[in-house]
């Protein structure tokens, strides 16, 4: 097995370690790029989390970009929460407590089982996240009561990278497993990929953090794809069977 890592610069070191001290070959190529989004937004930001019951944070950026964004303290009697336990982490780091989604199932689906997350009548919610996320989950916690707004503190681009280039040196270097940490890098990953060597892409074991980027993996052609249902390292070795 030799393991392709994609995760945005910076973001891969974790896995790096683990698949090292495990004598696992590995290369590291960031397939994602995040950028703070325009200052202007940031007094809106602000002001909408002063006013919030809850905050939920959607991933490490959200937390990273939003407590460059606020320099100040954080509101003192709002819940918060995190998707997965890399951004627990995170807001621990910014002291903050908080609660994430299950282990069995850190992801939108899984935050959404929460007990305090089911009856939301005229609660006040921001969810912090990237631009251009998902919809589910404020859509449910609309449907649940809830008064749903967005501060979109980050921006995710494809890195710039020579496609032929690229995709030869994994081919090369006899690569067969990826992981994939979101359909944005999936979907990077396929453009980035000349159709001449689609045949071998297809043919790698693809590791995907939930079932929505497992289903998108299927659709696009991949035969074998494991679902780690999270992002984080103890997660995605486990997908690995290590």
């Amino acid at each position: 097995m030799k393991v392709l890592l994609t995760r945005p610069q910076g973001r891969n070191q974790l896995m790096v370690e683990a698949l090292t001290s495990r004598g696992v070959s590995h290369m590291v190529t960031p397939l994602l790029q995040v950028e703070a989004t325009q200052t202007e937004h940031k007094s809106h930001g602000m002001a909408l989390l002063q006013h919030a019951d809850i905050i939920i944070f959607i991933s490490t950026n959200a937390v990273k970009f939003a407590a460059k964004a606020i320099k100040q303290t954080w509101p003192s009697k709002t819940q918060f929460y995190a998707v997965g336990e890399a951004t627990l982490k995170a807001l621990s780091q910014c002291g903050i407590s908080a609660q994430e989604a299950p282990q069995d199932s850190q992801q939108t689906e899984g935050l959404l089982t929460l007990p305090k997350l089911q009856s939301l009548s005229k609660k006040k919610i921001v969810i912090v996240r990237g631009v251009g996320g998902r919809e589910a989950l404020a859509s449910e916690l609309t449907h649940r009561g809830a008064d749903v707004s967005y501060w979109e503190v980050y921006r995710r681009t494809c890195p710039t990278l020579t496609s032929v280039s690229n995709a030869q040196a994994w081919q090369h270097a006899k690569i067969d497993t990826i992981v994939v940490t979101s359909g944005e890098i999936l979907d990077n990953l396929i453009k980035l990929v000349p159709k001449e060597l689609f045949a071998w892409l297809r043919a790698c074991h693809i590791i995907v953090p939930s079932s929505r980027v497992q289903e998108q993996a299927i659709a696009n052609g991949f035969q074998h794809v494991t679902n780690a249902k999270a992002a984080n390292c103890k997660a995605v070795l486990a997908a690995l069977g290590l």
